[in-house]
């Protein structure tokens, strides 16, 4: 989020309700529900999160890049706190989906926040690409006399 507008960080680039303000409520939202609701097996509401994880994409009026990032670093360090001292062994029992291991909630969340890093990384350059890179999105001008024609095999 760093360098960019509050504009641009709520601005919707794709049909679904995906921003980057947005993606990082997300985190936040699967960060409780899966080190907070699964492990203390509280429910959502008591939590304090949406009952749907496409509703965890929505921005309110008062949520701004500093907020949403307050409220992630706040929830990860919740959730080192409440895993300190569960060996990667340990059932959960407080998910929908039933009892799971530690260990697995562990390799979802990285899968899980790794595809969203890539759909930020995504996001960004486009909103980026225009003040970088000229309004089509390159970093050479197809008028610049330095532009490289793709080879073969290279288009």
């Amino acid at each position: 989020m760093s360098g960019l507008t509050e504009e641009q960080a709520r601005r919707s680039l794709v049909r679904s309700k995906t921003t980057l303000l947005g993606l990082v409520k997300h985190a936040t939202f699967v960060e409780k529900v899966w080190f907070d609701e699964a492990i203390t097996c509280r429910p959502r509401a008591e939590i304090g999160i949406p009952d749907s994880p496409d509703e965890s994409f929505d921005l309110d009026d008062v949520d701004t890049i500093a907020s949403v990032q307050q409220a992630h670093q706040q929830a990860c360090a919740v959730s080192r706190q409440a895993t300190a001292e569960l060996p990667l062994d340990d059932i959960v029992r407080g998910n929908r989906r039933g009892p799971l291991p530690l260990r697995w909630v562990y390799l979802h969340m990285l899968r899980e926040l790794a595809q969203h890093c890539g759909h930020a990384d995504i996001l960004r350059e486009q909103l980026l690409s225009p003040a970088e890179f000229g309004e089509i999105g390159s970093y050479e001008s197809p008028d610049s006399p330095d532009r490289v024609e793709p080879g073969p095999g290279r288009a």
